[in-house]
């Protein structure tokens, strides 16, 4: 297998992880948010899916033809990484089928040192090719798979890929306790032997 097919494999794999996310859960579940800034499931996937349309199709010169008001000029700040309740599930999800199918098909048509431009970055790095277009969308598909696993195990305690996933231990839901517990415990213990070094020296009030 050449590099660039290496490339799109595992571009592919975390594309379809990312959106196996969202298996088996309701319309809140998947879009309510989990984090003090919002993050929630379906929006990681309309956010990965709007800019992967973009990195494949506008700065190859290929657009897409599909208008995302969500990334649109003037638009509001974040749009694209939360689902207002008058966008349907279904709408992301095909949204996010309608971005792989355009992106591979630039990434099938072009060879690897293919140029491009990112409008969106500074002038001194927006001259691109598609390998780095590649990697730059492998990295930025696997971090936010990464902050979508969490997402997931916090709303329903599914990790990884599922409880066959080999990187998983197959604990019980009792020993995952016993073994959250154990490293809760570790880390006060830790926090307790460091926290007198952490005070802030007693200053003379005089000074």
């Amino acid at each position: 297998m050449n590099e660039k097919a290496t490339l799109h494999r595992y571009l592919a794999e975390r594309r379809k992880e990312l959106l196996a996310k969202l298996d088996g859960l309701n319309e809140y579940d998947v879009r309510r948010p989990m984090t003090p800034t919002g993050t929630n499931l379906l929006g990681l996937v309309k956010h990965v899916a709007s800019v992967q349309l973009d990195y494949f199709g506008e700065v190859f010169g290929r657009p897409s033809g599909r208008e995302l008001p969500w990334l649109a000029d003037g638009a509001e700040p974040d749009a694209d990484l939360w689902v207002p309740a008058e966008e349907s599930l279904e709408s992301v999800v095909e949204l996010h089928h309608f971005s792989a199918a355009h992106s591979d098909a630039t990434i099938d048509e072009l060879p690897l040192d293919a140029p491009g431009v990112v409008p969106w970055w500074s002038e001194e790095k927006r001259n691109v090719t598609l390998h780095r277009i590649l990697v730059h969308m492998l990295s930025e598909t696997a971090q936010h798979l990464g902050h979508a696993d969490i997402l997931r195990e916090l709303i329903d305690g599914s990790a990884g890929k599922g409880p066959d996933d080999p990187n998983l231990s197959g604990r019980s839901t009792e020993e995952w306790a016993l073994h959250r517990a154990r490293i809760e415990n570790s880390a006060r213990v830790r926090a307790a032997e460091e926290s007198p070094a952490r005070q802030d020296p007693v200053r003379d009030p005089g000074k």
